[in-house]
């Protein structure tokens, strides 16, 4: 099969990594990427891969003829047997797009939050109208999450036409690797005996740094020894915000300010707890699965399929509670003295992503999905010629 991908950006996200492993770990079918707006980070690691990916270069929120023109010439030179379009803007005009040109369609929901404050006016807008559209333009709707499903159905999407597909992860890339985890300790001068705990996670209210930090900072007050290493986007010393916030609960000399980073699997397998403070807006957070395919525990609040991740290997709380978040972490500190015990947890975060998580289950997924809505794309063809065939 031939898929057409149209996603609305190619930058640092969820979505965008996992339309990166699914395109580059399915051999048996050619993929073709459009990015409404720019290449983004993925984009020239997708050409790495082989794979063409014209942007579009429509300004963020706006719709342009040029864009347009351009994404139905994508369509039309590509011949797609079904367009994969993913997130809300490339639901809607990569959908109404490949619909008008007779291609099967399957869309892409990723988001578990859609409130005002949360969501910008625009976003909501278009979300709803999807969902007015569901019963029309896709044959698919693939949600990474029971709660994508959930919150989608109350939108007055199609419930009947979706199918969830939990995010799948390389195994080969986020595994347990001593020699990274002794190497990055040395580097950030973890002493030996003191636990190290991080999280990976862009400068945004949906992760709730604040939060994270008021929890920490109880535990600082108490006496518990530990450091933490912040990765992202805008996890440096020149966010004045993290700064200050840090300062607060006294944790500026505890604390890793590291940035966005290419060695993410390395920092995964250097922690001995990923922590996720997430208040709102995770549908399938990523790091979850990725840490615990490192072999590292997780403490998590509870949003999203967070819980269904994490299973009985982490500890799971409720969001916007700081008080909740930093008994969980007390914890999984006082666990993490036990090595035999933790070793077993270990061994049990890496075993439940390969059993229900591994990559080559996702794309599997997604094979089937576009078999479907290729054959009855087919089927409806064939229905609308012996119709004109037999006047």
């Amino acid at each position: 099969m031939k898929i057409l991908h149209v996603i609305t950006g190619l930058g640092d996200g969820g979505a965008e990594a996992v339309l990166y492993r699914l395109v580059t770990q399915d051999g048996q079918n050619e993929h073709h990427v459009v990015s409404l707006t720019t290449v983004g980070k993925y984009g020239p690691l997708l050409q790495q891969a082989g794979i063409g990916v014209p942007a579009l270069g429509m300004p963020r929120g706006r719709v342009t003829l040029r864009g347009l023109v351009g994404l139905r010439r994508a369509i039309s030179t590509f011949q797609p047997d079904v367009v994969q379009s993913w997130m809300y803007h490339a639901d809607l005009l990569g959908g109404l797009m490949a619909k008008t040109l007779g291609r099967p369609v399957v869309w892409g929901l990723r988001n578990t939050t859609l409130e005002s404050g949360k969501s910008s006016a625009a976003t909501i807008w278009v979300a709803r109208v999807c969902g007015r559209l569901s019963r029309w333009v896709p044959r698919r709707i693939v949600a990474c999450a029971h709660a994508v499903v959930r919150v989608h159905a109350r939108l007055g999407y199609d419930a009947a036409r979706m199918v969830v597909i939990p995010n799948g992860y390389d195994l080969k890339q986020f595994r347990p690797d001593p020699a990274a985890r002794t190497r990055l300790r040395a580097e950030w001068r973890v002493p030996e005996g003191v636990p190290l705990l991080g999280m990976v996670g862009r400068w945004d209210p949906q992760k709730d740094h604040a939060n994270l930090i008021a929890a920490l900072g109880q535990l600082s007050d108490e006496g518990h020894d530990f450091r933490l290493a912040l990765v992202g986007t805008g996890m440096t010393a020149d966010n004045e915000v993290l700064r200050a916030l840090l300062e607060a609960s006294a944790l500026q000399d505890k604390t890793l300010l590291l940035g966005s980073r290419n060695d993410v699997p390395a920092v995964m397998a250097a922690l001995d707890v990923h922590l996720l403070s997430s208040a709102y807006g995770e549908a399938f957070p990523n790091v979850l699965a990725e840490a615990m395919a490192c072999g590292t525990p997780c403490v998590t609040t509870d949003v999203g399929d967070a819980a269904l991740i994490v299973g009985d290997t982490g500890w799971n709380v409720p969001p916007r509670d700081s008080v909740a978040l930093a008994q969980a972490i007390r914890h999984a500190q006082g666990a993490w003295r036990d090595r035999q015990a933790w070793q077993s947890r270990q061994a049990a975060c890496r075993a439940r992503i390969e059993q229900a998580f591994g990559i080559e289950k996702m794309v599997e997924r997604y094979r089937a999905v576009w078999g479907e809505a290729m054959e009855e794309g087919q089927a409806v063809e064939i229905k609308l010629v012996r119709k004109d065939e037999n006047g």
